[in-house]
């Protein structure tokens, strides 16, 4: 009887942790998916997660690199820029910034109602 209930809870634990898990993993979308095949995320809202890299304030725009395990990506923002090494998760829009040949810069434009 002991033995049946551990076992129980031993599967309720397995199954609450792989569900957390699937669902921690696809509430961002990876840079590296979205550098691959840019124009399937022309835009749609997004949310990506990453590391703050480098941050520059100009005049009149703010931006941050983000990078997580498949890629980096300039984030544009108007909020105040995150501290370096800072773990971010970002909402926002692709962007095409510009583009020469077969080169092309995109940049993850925030949401400004997040």
């Amino acid at each position: 009887m002991i033995k049946n209930i551990i076992i129980g809870i031993l599967i309720a634990v397995i199954l609450g942790a792989g569900v957390w898990f699937y669902f921690a993993q696809i509430d961002h979308t990876p840079i590296g998916k979205i550098l691959m095949n840019p124009r399937a995320y022309d835009g749609k809202i997004l949310t990506i997660a990453g590391k703050v890299t480098d941050r520059t304030s100009l005049m009149l725009i703010k931006f941050f690199i983000l990078k997580d395990g498949t890629g980096e990506i300039t984030v544009i923002t108007q909020r105040s820029l995150p501290a370096m090494e800072a773990k971010e998760r970002v909402k926002g829009k692709v962007e095409e910034a510009f583009s020469l040949g077969d080169k092309q810069l995109l940049v993850f434009v925030e949401d400004e109602r997040t």
